[in-house]
């Protein structure tokens, strides 16, 4: 359904640093970079997927109220090692790796990018 996803940054540098520690244990890395965008792809995958950018219009980079990325995680151990690379990263916790209400197996994490994006991981696999 999604082709692609965007997220604001005021600091492609800090961004990089905490996506390229935090993506690869969803198994997601850094296919594309520059002063202005870096963009990350699953393993053969023929597109970068998500994306992390200096607004087009050159204003500060906000996020948004109700906004949140989620990414499929294949396992809760990718859950809980996102969880932590993100904190270790300068991410801010949201909520920590666990079973959600959602149903019986959604196992998810929450955290906030330096830029104050809201991200989630998702494992819905019963363990």
């Amino acid at each position: 359904m999604l082709l692609y996803v965007t997220l604001g940054s005021n600091d492609i540098s800090r961004a990089q640093v905490f996506y390229d520690a935090v993506l690869p244990v969803l198994g997601y890395r850094r296919q594309r970079s520059s002063d202005e965008e870096i963009g990350y792809a699953a393993d053969g995958d023929t597109r970068c997927r998500f994306w992390v950018v200096v607004p087009y219009d050159r204003r500060t980079a906000t996020i948004g109220n109700g906004s949140m990325v989620a990414l499929h995680a294949e396992s809760r151990a990718a859950v809980d090692a996102f969880h932590a690379a993100a904190l270790a990263h300068g991410g801010m916790d949201e909520g920590r790796p666990g079973l959600r209400s959602f149903h019986a197996n959604f196992y998810a994490a929450y955290v906030r990018d330096p830029d104050g994006n809201k991200l989630s991981a998702v494992c819905e696999r019963p363990e």
